[in-house]
Order: C-alpha cells, then structure tokens, then sequence
C-alpha cells in the first residue's frame, strides 16, 4: 500500500508560480513512476507529467516548458513547479503513483488560476 499526500495548491493571478508536492509513504520501494494529473469540472481527468525511476520525464503538450516534475528520492517527494499560469490551468490536481499494475492516488489540491 502507498499512501500519497498533495500539499501546495492554492490561488494566483496569471502568470504566477506554485508549487505541488507530493509525499509518499507505506511501500515506497514498490513505485515504478509517479504523476501529476489533473481535473477541472466538467472534464475528465488528465495526465500533466510523469516521472519514473530513472528520473525520465514526460509532459503533457499544454504544460511543456512552463511545468516542471521532479523528485527527490532521499525524502520519498514528487514535486510539480508550475510557472506562466494561465486561467485554463485551474482545476484539481492529484498526485498519483504506480506499484507494478496498480494505481495510487492522492486527495488532490486545488489550483485556481484568475485572470
């Protein structure tokens, strides 16, 4: 069992920055790669970025070049930094991790973006 908890939503005008982070605990060692997804109302849920065990990355079109993944192994944390905001990047935001052919999932974080 993995259990995942998302810190570091909140509210920013366009163009700000936030951080998410996500820490895990319970079978850590079992994780192959970890994720940010995210879902806005109305709209189904959506991969942003991916990172695995050999700290190789993957984006989303709509995030490259302003969102960066990353983790730091040592404190079991996947971090999401997130720049340029725009309004359309408003929605809930989960951290997710996968142990062999199961998912994990965290709460999730609200990120609002205004105009």
């Amino acid at each position: 069992q993995v259990r995942l908890v998302e810190s570091g939503g909140g509210f920013v005008q366009a163009g700000g920055s936030l951080r998410l982070s996500c820490a895990a605990s319970g079978s850590t060692a079992s994780i192959n790669a970890m994720g940010w997804y995210r879902q806005a109302p109305g709209k189904q849920r959506e991969l942003v970025a991916g990172i695995d065990r050999t700290d190789s990355t993957n984006y989303a079109d709509f995030v490259k070049g302003r969102f960066t993944i990353s983790s730091d192994n040592s404190k079991n944390t996947v971090y999401l930094q997130m720049n340029s905001l725009k309004p359309e990047d408003t929605a809930v935001y989960y951290c997710s991790a996968r142990v062999f052919v199961s998912d994990y999932w965290g709460q999730g974080t609200q990120v609002t973006v205004s105009s």
